[in-house]
């Protein structure tokens, strides 16, 4: 976990107790910040997250309760501590079902506050670990679930295995889907910042204002609608691992700041004006050749040169030897806990058709054709007609309006949309999957269309 010092809040318009709270966590290490009543107070949440409030409950103006209902508006996991001279059942009840930790009443001792300081931020640190415990359960995959056994795939994994352990970066290289980030999730997993968070963005998916905003976050009034601070993925993933897929899609402008934060480890928000810094290890990809890229002057060369540390090149499945039958029964077997299936198996037909196909979308492709035929299948073996009709070397039908009865692009889409539901007998996974869209979308398109 995340070992820096607690972020403590205290809030009090009384002085003395004010700088007394605030002298014993900072002997302590934490890192305090002090605010004199209920308006200073919201406005420091609106800056930033806390561990920990502490807060008086009888204030003028803005109270505690206030200040409560506005750190767990704006962060959910932050613990606070109401203050109160007034220590009743009634303003226990009430601070406690607005999320309060637990009250303390005045006049209290420092070691009383102490002691009940610690065991909230203790609260807090178990609620992140579970946090993180689930993300890693669900997002995880086996290190194992590199496939194959071809000589390039061998020492692919040989070197992941090698470089993982240090905190260089890594550029990995290779075609749309031969696995770039399955080959980062590894090497995240096989490092000692395995326990941290690795986080994935795609550069090639944002314009360069929403990108920054992605990477670097923002501070509140940055923008129009900047209401509350916003953290990056920098620095959202403390002593993990940031990867940063399709690098060779950003723009000069990015190009600079992502050396910057490469360089110096540190960045600045949008709208900022400090340097944040941050301990996040590195790992790019992309499809292009960025030594190219370089040459024809589209990508920055200290950049490129920055990023040139470790680099790992993924090879297109269509030279990988052998290694489609292996993938196949992996994504057989995966396809058929999904579905809830004993087994699924293929016809040495279908086996003979996946290893002449060239795969131009590579693995990703190889995993949809297997998940289409395993869906259009109605029991467990897949044959050759649950596959695509151009690798069944059928002609690709196109429905098309008749020739006097011209139609919009819109109705024509329509049409298409009704045609395959209706063809997989109204079943939308299946017919999401004829489509190449999610349930989602074609969710949204059958009410579009009025076709629910």
């Amino acid at each position: 976990m995340n070992d820096l010092p607690p972020k403590i809040l205290v809030v009090d318009d009384e002085p003395i107790a004010r700088t007394n709270l605030a002298h014993v966590f900072s002997r302590r290490g934490a890192r305090v910040t002090v605010a004199s009543g209920g308006r200073e107070a919201v406005a420091e949440l609106e800056k930033d997250e806390f561990d920990l409030v502490i807060t008086d409950l009888i204030m003028e103006g803005v109270d505690g309760l206030a200040v409560l209902e506005r750190a767990k508006t704006l962060w959910p996991d932050t613990e606070v501590v109401v203050v109160t001279g007034y220590p009743t059942v009634e303003t226990a009840v009430t601070a406690m079902r607005r999320g309060a930790y637990d009250y303390l009443a005045k006049p209290y001792g420092i070691e009383e506050a102490r002691l009940l300081a610690q065991k909230a931020l203790e609260k807090r640190r178990l609620r992140q670990e579970v946090k993180l415990l689930r993300e890693r359960l669900r997002d995880k995959p086996d290190p194992l679930t590199i496939i194959g056994h071809c000589p390039a795939i061998e020492r692919l994994k040989r070197t992941v295995a090698q470089v993982a352990p240090t905190d260089s970066t890594v550029l990995l290289l290779g075609e749309t889907g031969t696995g770039k980030e399955l080959v980062a999730r590894t090497l995240h997993l096989l490092s000692a910042r395995r326990d941290e968070r690795f986080l994935a963005v795609n550069c090639g998916a944002f314009n360069e204002e929403l990108l920054e905003n992605e990477l670097f976050g923002h501070e509140p009034g940055a923008f129009t609608g900047a209401v509350r601070l916003k953290k990056g993925l920098f620095e959202s993933a403390p002593g993990g691992t940031l990867f940063l897929d399709e690098l060779g899609e950003t723009s000069p402008a990015m190009q600079v700041k992502l050396l910057r934060a490469l360089q110096e480890r540190v960045i600045r928000r949008v709208g900022g004006a400090k340097d944040i810094p941050v301990d996040v290890r590195i790992v790019a990809a992309t499809n292009k050749d960025l030594r190219r890229e370089v040459e024809a002057g589209h990508f920055r060369q200290d950049l490129y040169y920055r990023l040139n540390v470790i680099v790992l090149t993924l090879p297109p499945l269509s030279e990988r030897e052998g290694d489609v039958a292996l993938l196949s029964r992996f994504f057989l077997a995966k396809m058929a806990k999904k579905l809830g299936r004993d087994s699924l198996t293929m016809s040495p037909e279908v086996m003979d058709i996946l290893a002449a196909y060239p795969f131009p979308g590579n693995v990703r492709e190889l995993e949809n054709i297997i998940e289409r035929a395993a869906v259009m299948a109605e029991g467990e073996g897949i044959d050759v007609r649950h596959l695509p009709p151009d690798l069944r070397g059928e002609p690709v039908r196109v429905a098309r309006p008749c020739a006097n009865e011209p139609v919009t692009l819109e109705e024509n889409e329509r049409r298409h949309v009704a045609w395959v539901l209706g063809h997989c007998g109204g079943s939308r996974t299946k017919t999401a999957t004829v489509l190449g869209i999610d349930r989602a979308s074609l969710w949204r398109k059958m009410k579009k269309f009025g076709l629910e």
